[in-house]
């Protein structure tokens, strides 16, 4: 494995094609105190921080474009309808997925986990059927097809993994038959930050008949994500979590099986028509997105899309292995810290415990110095328990991070070793 030195000049080397000091200056929160120190924040798998022109875009629909939108025929309600069809169209790119009706806004990853569950998994499922998920599941990606396997006499199997937080491929294969109608599965662990085969997995599945959905909250902010080169039936992200404002987030969903799927709510413009009689539902994306929607998260979401798009992302994916790979050198040296998911392929989460000092004691010594990190059991308390553990301590890693956002860490670590000896 390279030193650390070594690693800390690769990064310094690579600053000529990807400038992190002009990126951090995007991020107003990154200039911010935190007990009276300058803020690390290393808790982007939670939620990211938001570049200036989102909070720019935010700011300026509430000042100056704020209306309700598709039905209203006066100025202001048009804008605001061009501006939420924009960040659709935005988001069709941003996925490349083949068109822009194929887009539903949802509140987040999880609400379009739970709205192709009960919508689409209602409508294929019979009793006896199956629902394949992974050892390294989020909740949001547990529960609803708990739910749903409760309605519908299905049931949940899960493929497991390994004890470097690698997901069995050849299990999960050997777990798809006949009877399998869903395939759902995580792109990037929150927990263990393992990148998953996604596109295999979703072509095992293909070729048994079932749909596949992807959990892609955690892969857009760190990778580009092709919809069509997956060849998946649905991925859903958080708005969040990519650097755009919270409660808003996208589905992604085949148009085929869109069009198939009742809707998930009822209410105003899902509808073609309403009598007493009967309801008319609207085409594929508005039949999902019921009531009046979260206009001013799409626009954010639209302005974040914007920013990422203006990133080199081969820059992005060089710096945040980089960084990952200068972590797991410098918490090395920390005495009785043992890291938690160790895949190959893995993303720039790094997750630890240490001898003798629970999680929420390291995370909170580490905040005394300035240094954000995320305690706990991520919402995967399955991956604790196939670790016997209760919670794990995890750094979580962005574009706009540096090495001395590392050193910071290790040092703050260093000083819980202090107080636990």
């Amino acid at each position: 494995m390279a030193t650390r030195a070594g690693v800390r000049d690769a990064q310094c080397a690579s600053k000529a094609s990807f400038d992190v000091a002009k990126i951090r200056n995007d991020f107003p929160a990154l200039s911010i105190d935190a007990r009276g120190k300058p803020l690390v924040y290393l808790d982007n798998a939670a939620t990211s921080q938001k570049p200036r022109s989102v909070i720019d875009a935010l700011s300026t629909y509430y000042e100056r474009q704020n209306a309700n939108v598709h039905r209203g025929v006066h100025y202001l309600s048009e804008l605001a309808t061009s501006l939420y069809e924009a960040a659709r169209e935005k988001a069709c790119t941003f996925l490349n997925a083949p068109a822009k009706e194929e887009i539903v806004f949802v509140r987040g990853a999880t609400e379009g986990l739970n709205l192709v569950a009960q919508t689409h998994g209602r409508s294929v499922l019979e009793d006896g059927d199956e629902i394949l998920i992974t050892g390294m599941e989020h909740h949001s990606n547990i529960v609803p097809w708990q739910i749903l396997a409760e309605q519908t006499g299905a049931v949940l199997k899960v493929a497991p993994i390994d004890d470097r937080g690698e997901l069995r491929i050849d299990e999960l294969e050997a777990l798809i038959n006949g009877r399998t109608k869903i395939v759902s599965v995580v792109h990037i662990s929150n927990s263990l930050g393992t990148i998953n085969p996604v596109r295999q997995i979703c072509a095992m599945a293909r070729e048994h008949g079932a749909t596949s959905i992807v959990d892609g909250a955690q892969a857009a902010p760190h990778l580009p994500v092709d919809v069509r080169e997956l060849g998946c039936d649905f991925y859903t992200v958080s708005g969040h979590k990519m650097f755009g404002p919270t409660g808003i987030g996208l589905l992604y969903g085949r148009m085929e099986l869109l069009e198939r799927m009742p809707p998930y709510q009822g209410g105003g413009e899902m509808i073609s028509s309403v009598t007493f009689e009967k309801t008319e539902y609207a085409p594929p994306p508005a039949k999902f997105e019921a009531g009046t929607p979260h206009i001013s998260g799409a626009v954010g979401l639209g302005a974040a899309i914007d920013y990422l798009g203006s990133l080199d992302w081969g820059g992005v994916m060089v710096h945040e292995q980089g960084l990952l790979s200068y972590a797991i050198e410098a918490l090395s040296e920390v005495p009785g810290l043992r890291f938690i998911g160790t895949a190959p392929c893995k993303a720039s989460v790094v997750s630890f415990v240490m001898d003798g000092v629970h999680a929420h004691d390291i995370g909170t010594i580490v905040d005394r110095e300035g240094v954000a990190i995320r305690t706990g059991h991520h919402c995967t308390q399955p991956v604790m328990d196939r670790f016997g553990l209760s919670a794990t301590a995890r750094a979580s890693f962005a574009f706009y991070n540096n090495a001395d956002d590392v050193d910071r860490l290790a040092r703050a670590l260093r000083r819980v070793r202090e107080v636990f000896g």
